[in-house]
C-alpha cells in the first residue's frame, strides 16, 4: 500500500476521533451533570444553582469540576504519547479539550456572563441554548431537574415562548 495513502487514512481516522469524541463529551456531561452533579457531587454544584448575589468572589466549588474532566484529558495526552500502539488516545484528549472549550466558552461566558466577551450572541440556536439553561436553572435544588445537556438542545427550547404560559 501507498505510504501516502496510509498517512491520509490515519489523518481521516484521527479526525473522526476527534470528532467523535467532541460528540461523545456532550452525552459524557449530560450524564455526569444529572447523575453526579445533581447526585453525590451537589456538594461541589449547589453553588452553581444559587443565584450572584449569594455568592462569594469569582470562582464556584463547580469549578471543581474543570479538573475531573481535565484529569482523563491529560492522561490521554500522556499516554496517547508514551505509547504508540495507544496513539489514538491523544487525539480522544484533543477532542476531549475541544468540548472542554467549546463548555467553557458557551456555559461560562456566554451563559453566565463570567467574561465579557459574547454578549450579542443572536441566533435560534443562541436563544434557545439560553431558554434550556434558564429552565435548568429555575430549580435551585438537585432534584426534579430539567435540560442537564448543552449543546444539544430540546427542540421545544427553539420555540418562542407564549407570554400566557410565562406567568
Amino acid at each position: 500500500m501507498n505510504p501516502d495513502c496510509c498517512k491520509t487514512v490515519t489523518m481521516i481516522a484521527n479526525i473522526f476521533i476527534v470528532l467523535g469524541t467532541v460528540i461523545a463529551m456532550e452525552f459524557v456531561a449530560w450524564l455526569a451533570h444529572k447523575y453526579l452533579m445533581h447526585g453525590f457531587l451537589w456538594i461541589w454544584h449547589e453553588d452553581h444553582h444559587k443565584p450572584h448575589f449569594e455568592k462569594d468572589g469569582f470562582f464556584e466549588k463547580n469549578d471543581l469540576f474543570f479538573l475531573v474532566f481535565a484529569i482523563p484529558s491529560a492522561l490521554s495526552y500522556i499516554f496517547g504519547s508514551i505509547y504508540t500502539e495507544l496513539n489514538w488516545l491523544f487525539f480522544i484528549g484533543i477532542g476531549i479539550s475541544i468540548y472542554g472549550l467549546i463548555y467553557f466558552l458557551i456555559h461560562d461566558v456566554y451563559i453566565h456572563q463570567r467574561f465579557s466577551w459574547f454578549r450579542q450572541l443572536d441566533s435560534p440556536y443562541s436563544r434557545a441554548i439560553l431558554r434550556a439553561h434558564g429552565a435548568h436553572h429555575a430549580k435551585t435544588y438537585k432534584e426534579d431537574g430539567v435540560s442537564f445537556g448543552l449543546l444539544f438542545v430540546h427542540p421545544k427550547y427553539f420555540r418562542k415562548r407564549d407570554s400566557r404560559q410565562e406567568h
